[in-house]
């Protein structure tokens, strides 16, 4: 944690775009909110802490462009936790439902990780949510290695389309993969060759993006994803690396 104050290690940070967004020198934050009176950014240490390791207030009289609340945080790097309190009425006939005792996501943030003891009950009743809540993470999309990757030249009448959930085609131990790799994003890309072989040109995904696995009747569990709640990360339970997601968790990623 660093020891100087907020006014030092903050700068006014810009409207766009949308989220957090890495650079050399730091991360720059933007969330758009029309109604809000105040907004914090929280960061965190660890995906399960019950208080951030730092609470920084957004100043609506700098750091707020039209309903866009922006600060930049110098030498903060992808793989920070992080998310937000905002505060405004509470007036639910109106849909007014701002509750500063809840810890929100980004609603463009890039990655998710999920506490062990996630509840969604939490979430919807009063009282402080830290500790259970999902929580946003940095990361830096320029980072990744699309190796040379380019949309389908092949033209629609010869295209042979396959649906598939990620996590259903390959779970079972009969689907061939490994067991790390069964019911992942790797997974699929291990059975491609098979796919090939059936003479697919192309998938189709259900949601793979983050969604809330507690969102079902009691007793279940959602299945199928169509629960978004973060539309721009993948769903983290998709991913075969729980190793780096763990240590995502425990560090906060100051310079």
């Amino acid at each position: 944690m660093l020891v100087r104050s907020v006014a030092e290690e903050t700068k006014q940070g810009r409207s766009s775009p949308l989220g957090a967004t890495v650079s050399a020198t730091g991360t720059n934050f933007c969330v758009y909110s029309k109604h809000a009176t105040g907004i914090e950014l929280l960061l965190f240490d660890s995906v399960g802490d019950a208080q951030p390791a730092r609470a920084i207030s957004i100043d609506p009289a700098t750091n707020r462009t039209y309903h866009y609340w922006h600060i930049f945080v110098p030498r903060l790097k992808a793989g920070q936790i992080y998310g937000y309190r905002v505060m405004g009425s509470f007036d639910p006939a109106n849909g007014m439902r701002f509750d500063p005792g809840k810890v929100l996501l980004d609603p463009y943030g890039r990655g998710v990780v999920v506490p062990r003891n996630y509840s969604r009950d939490a979430a919807r009743q009063a009282g402080d949510n830290a500790a259970t809540a999902m929580k946003s993470v940095v990361a830096d999309v320029h980072a990744y290695d699309w190796e040379g990757d380019a949309p389908l030249q092949r033209p629609s009448s010869r295209t042979i389309v396959y649906e598939m959930h990620v996590r259903g085609f390959t779970r079972h131990p009969n689907s061939g993969t490994p067991e790390q790799s069964r019911g992942t994003f790797a997974g699929l890309v291990q059975k491609i060759p098979y796919l090939q072989q059936l003479g697919i040109t192309a998938v189709e995904l259900l949601p793979v993006f983050q969604f809330d696995s507690q969102d079902a009747p009691p007793g279940k569990v959602n299945y199928w994803g169509y629960a978004p709640v973060s539309f721009f990360a993948p769903h983290q339970a998709y991913s075969s690396r729980k190793g780096s997601a763990r240590a995502s968790e425990r560090v906060s990623r100051y310079g």
